[in-house]
């Protein structure tokens, strides 16, 4: 990109912190609606595995919970210190969208957590079922605002740009709805709900490995499977859709994703290859004659732009994007062959059985969060060299840093975050690990003692329940 190597830095720093933190977010905006699910189900059925799974599951959202709202605090520190130059001309539209997505979403999230994480037998099944499902919305409707500002720097729409050269808003709907927001929405909040379908699958699994008559086990891989055959296709679909609606806003980045140089009718689909900057071609490529126009025109002699098209200095960097955009998209085409072949399993009666589907499973439950950062990767590097596309170039964005400033900084956020969310993934693994039990005991309840001259509030009981012993 021939940048100065202060804001090289800087872009790896962001690109570190925000690798890091999509995965947290990825993971509980599903992992939410997974415990909504559940929750309603044993509402509905009164069937105790489902609670048992809910009790499961719901103290590793609460970990992942926490992790993701810390590296999301430390990530948003960074458009401050290194990049306040795009801080001062995109903060009077983007400030006003992440405030909204602080005062409604985050709010309501951090609103209600405490009631679902600690409430079950304190406000009743019903009110503790609405949290759940506020907390649920909340996920989603936090995921909607920020893919709404993401996507405005992809695609930006109803923007008038004032005196001292700063973006500001002349039409709040065009902002919040801009050309590639729906796609994108649809497109990560899918990626959402797969990666946590592949964990619940994975760990269900694991657990079936080593005892097959886990009945929580059973239920964890047996919805995990139904979410990859039904949602994985329709990822699919939507992933198309999305890049149809790139091709249209954002062609160099699909040329980059395709590796294509040259501007050309009938353009071939590169399955493999090795796109070159400085010989602006695609070494060794493995093409199919044809395909990459019917796929991105839906035409067979459909034209594609070539990355020749735009002046060096415009031009993503292809070899990355490239690469990324197809460990993407094998991921996904994994996820629905998985699915598959559990579909088979299922209609077989062997959907139980040890062997080596579960193993399979087990193998791809990371790796909806490899794909989820391979299409951030696409995304982001796709932009450049823009922050804001077509209008805002990344070097004219950065803060007045230096090199050493920048390197400690980076240095420490590597060293902290693998110390610190080391630990908590290792906790998660150790919760995960540990087999599903029936009459699996919730959320610890912390309570203040008589001692401290606080009476305790006793819990509530639901008619029929039996007293528990020594109360």
């Amino acid at each position: 990109m021939d940048m100065p190597l202060a804001i090289d830095l800087a872009r790896i720093q962001f690109a570190f912190t925000v690798s890091f933190h999509i995965i947290f977010p990825a993971f509980t905006i599903g992992l939410a609606s997974y415990l909504a699910v559940l929750e309603g189900l044993w509402l509905i059925t009164g069937r105790q595995v489902y609670i048992d799974t809910f009790r499961y599951w719901i103290k590793i959202f609460a970990v992942t919970f926490a992790m993701g709202v810390v590296s999301g605090i430390v990530m948003s520190y960074q458009f401050g210190t290194n990049w306040s130059v795009f801080s001062d001309k995109t903060g009077p539209i983007l400030g006003p969208l992440m405030g909204y997505e602080v005062l409604s979403a985050f709010f309501l999230e951090a609103g209600f957590l405490g009631v679902m994480l600690f409430g079950m037998d304190r406000v009743g099944k019903g009110l503790h079922f609405l949290a759940t499902l506020l907390v649920a919305f909340g996920t989603f409707f936090s995921a909607f605002w920020i893919l709404s500002v993401n996507s405005w720097m992809q695609t930006p729409a109803g923007y008038a740009i004032n005196e001292v050269g700063q973006f500001v808003p002349a039409n709040w709907f065009e902002i919040v709805f801009n050309p590639s927001f729906p796609y994108r929405l649809v497109h990560m909040v899918l990626a959402a709900y797969l990666t946590t379908a592949f964990v619940v699958g994975a760990v269900g699994a694991w657990h079936i490995l080593r005892d097959s008559r886990n009945d929580s086990a059973h239920l964890m891989f047996s919805m995990a499977m139904w979410m990859a055959v039904i949602v994985a296709p329709i990822q699919v679909i939507a992933g198309d859709m999305h890049g149809l609606n790139t091709l249209e806003h954002q062609p160099a980045k699909i040329a980059a994703m395709e590796g294509h140089f040259e501007t050309q009718k009938g353009a071939p689909l590169i399955l493999f290859g090795m796109p070159n900057m400085e010989t602006e071609r695609t070494d060794y490529a493995i093409e199919i004659p044809g395909l990459g126009s019917y796929i991105l025109t839906h035409h067979w002699d459909g034209e594609v732009k070539g990355l020749k098209a735009w002046p060096k200095d415009e031009r993503p960097y292809a070899p990355a994007i490239f690469w990324s955009f197809r460990v993407m998209v094998g991921i996904g085409l994994a996820m629905v062959a998985l699915g598959a072949w559990s579909l088979v399993a299922r209609f077989r009666g062997r959907l139980y059985d040890p062997g080596l589907l579960h193993r399979a499973a087990i193998v791809m439950g990371p790796m909806g969060f490899v794909a989820v950062i391979a299409g951030w990767i696409t995304t982001e590097m796709g932009r450049q060299p823009y922050t804001v596309y077509g209008l805002l170039k990344t070097i004219d964005s950065a803060s007045p840093i230096d090199v050493p400033a920048v390197t400690i900084s980076l240095l420490a956020f590597i060293v902290v975050y693998f110390v610190v969310f080391g630990a908590g993934v290792y906790y998660l693994f150790r919760l995960m690990g540990k087999p599903p039990e029936a009459g699996e005991p919730g959320m610890p309840e912390h309570q203040p003692t008589r001692s401290a001259g606080i009476t305790p509030t006793p819990p509530l009981r639901y008619p029929g329940e039996a007293r528990q012993s020594g109360e």
